[in-house]
């Protein structure tokens, strides 16, 4: 077997399964809230991962407020200081009761934890959800590896590669 980096055990996530998996978010979601009814108050997605899946679980809840926080921590694929470059209207977040925040994944964690500190009374929700973090999430849909890198549709372009074993 050949030495393989890090993000060769991969896991690709086409434009249906992210929908399909966001879809199914919203519907763990669902009267979840605090509101009487359930309901949430508005749904913040973390930048720039967390957009498409904020965006189709606010469709399917029928949230109308959405809003965002840009976090860096990723430059390519190496991990590094969490940065909020960008927080949400400060008047809409509070101490984040009612708030829906949504990411895409949740890796190490770190990410969460900076903006949980911000916010520590919202709800943390992700699509996929990695060991290190998942403590970090109170409701993801499916975990992954550790070692498992993902790659979303808006990261990819179609191409061939080696099979995970090598070639024969």
């Amino acid at each position: 077997m050949t030495d393989r980096l890090p993000h060769e055990k991969g896991f690709h996530v086409s434009w249906d399964q992210i929908h399909r998996d966001a879809r199914a978010l919203a519907w763990r979601l669902d009267k979840q809230g605090p509101g009487p009814d359930g309901s949430w108050r508005a749904v913040v997605a973390i930048t720039r991962g967390g957009m498409a899946p904020a965006m189709i679980v606010s469709r399917e809840l029928g949230i109308r407020t959405v809003d965002t926080i840009s976090v860096k921590s990723y430059s390519h694929q190496d991990q590094g200081e969490v940065k909020v470059l960008k927080a949400p209207q400060a008047e809409l977040m509070g101490d984040g009761t009612g708030i829906l925040v949504v990411d895409d994944l949740v890796d190490s964690g770190k990410t969460l934890e900076v903006v949980r500190r911000l916010y520590p009374k919202a709800h943390f929700a992700t699509v996929y959800a990695k060991p290190k973090g998942k403590p970090m999430v109170d409701t993801y849909v499916t975990e992954v590896s550790q070692d498992t890198w993902i790659f979303f549709p808006w990261d990819m372009a179609l191409q061939y590669v080696e099979p995970y074993r090598g070639r024969d």
